[in-house]
This record gives structure tokens, C-alpha cells and sequence, in this order.
């Protein structure tokens, strides 16, 4: 695909208009037009009527940086005139390309990512072996201490759980109340509703 570069020096202003009169009426185009005439004989005229906005392009750069000077902020039919200087555009020029291809990675869906870059290996799980070991001697109801407390941090205990039928077995000999099983509540019975 061709790109092409459209320039636009500081030759150029942008003329912003609060009076809509000029876009319509062929009068007040031609005492717009003479006030930058004054300055550049073959100075063209592009008007944009939805954007309220007039460009000026000048032959020079000193053209249009006196009118500027002279006409900004200044009155055209009762009403302020504001000048500014059009911006340079250049189609296809280094501050338009894509990202360097180094970060592109980092997007999501990812392209395909930098020459050279591999992706890291998951480290290998760490395995205490003292931990099990000395989880693997306790017996129900024992505990192991991992960690002693500090006067900032607390102590840190693994304790192991007695089995279900183990833990019944000591609540009753202890004079305590087992736990209530949960009973499931009886379907009514059916009967027809023509046999009443």
C-alpha cells in the first residue's frame, strides 16, 4: 500500500468563527477573505461549516504568521476571531508506525514474540522432608510445631485429626453428647386425588 505524506507547513491557520453568516452569505465571505488578502494576494480559503472553522493557506510562512499577529483575538462582525497556527500532519512518517516488535509480546492476543526470547521453566516443587517425616510419627490427636512464635509472629502448629469412629468413641466416654445425625424428612403419603 502507497502512503502518502501530506504536508502542511506553518504557511496555514485555522480561523475559528462564532458567526455562521460567512459559511452562507457571499458578502460576508469575500469581507472574511479581505482580511487575509491584505496580507497574501493568493491566499485560498477551505471552509468547514459543521466545525465552525476556516483554513487559510498562505503563499509564505511570513504571510501568515503577520496575519496571525494582527488578526487574532481581533473582531469580524461584532464577534471575536481566533487565529491558530495548522498543525503538521505527515501521513506515514515515524511518529505513526507500530510499536518495536520487542513489546509486542506483551499484547494480548500475543504476536509472536522477540528473536531470542524462550520461555521460563516452572521451578520444581520444594519438599519438606522434615515435615513429612515427622508428621508421619504423630498420632491422632498430636501436634507438630512448625514454626515458634516470636514476640511479633505467632506460633504455627500442625495438628492431626482423630478418625470419625475414634473421635464418637471418646465423646461418650467423656460424658458428652455426640453430635446429632441430620435425619431426612418422610415423603407423605400418596393417595389418588379420585378416591376421596
Amino acid at each position: 500500500m502507497h502512503l502518502k505524506t501530506v504536508k502542511c507547513s506553518q504557511n496555514c491557520l485555522i480561523a475559528t468563527l462564532a458567526d455562521l453568516e460567512v459559511f452562507s452569505t457571499p458578502e460576508s465571505q469575500a469581507s472574511f477573505e479581505a482580511l487575509f488578502r491584505s496580507f497574501d494576494a493568493e491566499a485560498t480559503f477551505q471552509y468547514f461549516k459543521s466545525f465552525r472553522r476556516v483554513r487559510v493557506n498562505f503563499a509564505t510562512t511570513l504571510a501568515a504568521a503577520e496575519a496571525r499577529a494582527m488578526l487574532h483575538k481581533s473582531e469580524f462582525k461584532g464577534k471575536e476571531l481566533r487565529l491558530h497556527f495548522a498543525q503538521s500532519v505527515h501521513i506515514g512518517s515515524a511518529r505513526l508506525e507500530p510499536p518495536k516488535p520487542d513489546k509486542q509480546f506483551l499484547i494480548s492476543p500475543p504476536a509472536s514474540p522477540p528473536v531470542g526470547w524462550e520461555q521460563a521453566l516452572d521451578a520444581t516443587p520444594v519438599i519438606n522432608y522434615d515435615l513429612l517425616c515427622a508428621i508421619s510419627k504423630l498420632g491422632p490427636g498430636e501436634k507438630y510445631e512448625l514454626h515458634t512464635g516470636t514476640p511479633t509472629t505467632p506460633s504455627v502448629f500442625v495438628h492431626v485429626c482423630e478418625n470419625e469412629q475414634e473421635s464418637s468413641n471418646s465423646e461418650d466416654d467423656e460424658g458428652k453428647t455426640p453430635r446429632p445425625r441430620i435425619l431426612q424428612t418422610r415423603r407423605p403419603d400418596f393417595t389418588p386425588a379420585g378416591l376421596h
